[in-house]
């Protein structure tokens, strides 16, 4: 490895694009290398032997492992920078609420609606409809979930901005009618260099990744 800071990756996770645009905000440079989860390397293998999944960050040679846990991370050791956790720890265990909140709900209703069809998928679209709602409410009136400033929470979320286009396609439904400040929150997010640069074209992912799935599948 020849630089300090070497990002395993997947192209189209979101997991990944987090911690993409968290590099970004600090201006950290890295060596990117995509993954082959169908013939993981020996190095995410070594570097990751617990759960042997991406992103893994390797600075220095030790490995710092789970999008969020690696967040946090990139936030502490380049601290003078675009903080993203607030100071206060009321509102930092806020933010690691709804983070966690994110990956716990957001991910698992996402996943369901695009890998099923029917009562099923129905289900999984009225949840992730109600997920997307209750962040909305969240939000209010900010324009960041960070306030004036890209947070944290906007890290764990807007990386799912770019599996948004395949949720409407599977689902059959717009983000735009069914949470408007989430999608104007996304857009603002898309106006940093950080974040736009960072998130993989929705209609890629939904083309060249989830709807050859659904079809290897047989959902469609």
């Amino acid at each position: 490895m020849t630089k300090e800071v070497v990002l395993l990756d997947l192209w189209l996770s979101p997991f990944g694009m987090r911690v993409r645009v968290a590099l970004a905000e600090k201006g950290v440079e890295y060596e990117y290398r995509e993954e082959d989860l169908g013939n993981k390397s020996q190095l995410l293998l070594q570097m990751n032997p617990v759960h042997k999944k991406i992103p893994v960050l390797i600075h220095n040679g030790k490995p710092i492992c789970e999008s969020l846990v690696i967040v946090q991370y990139i936030d502490e050791t380049w601290k003078d920078k675009a903080p993203l956790l607030p100071s206060d720890p009321y509102q930092r265990a806020e933010a690691r609420f709804w983070a966690d909140y994110i990956d716990k709900q957001i991910y698992s209703c996402g996943r369901m609606l695009w890998t099923t069809k029917g009562e099923e998928q129905d289900a999984a679209k009225k949840e992730l409809k109600e997920c997307f709602k209750l962040l909305e409410e969240h939000l209010g009136d900010r324009t960041y979930f960070g306030g004036d400033n890209l947070g944290f929470v906007d890290v764990a979320l807007i990386s799912f901005y770019s599996w948004f286009y395949a949720y409407e396609t599977c689902g059959n439904f717009k983000m735009e009618e069914w949470c408007p400040k989430i999608v104007s929150w996304a857009k603002t997010c898309m106006q940093r260099e950080s974040v736009s640069k960072s998130l993989v074209d929705p209609l890629k992912v939904c083309h060249d990744f989830v709807l050859p799935r659904r079809k290897t599948l047989g959902l469609d």
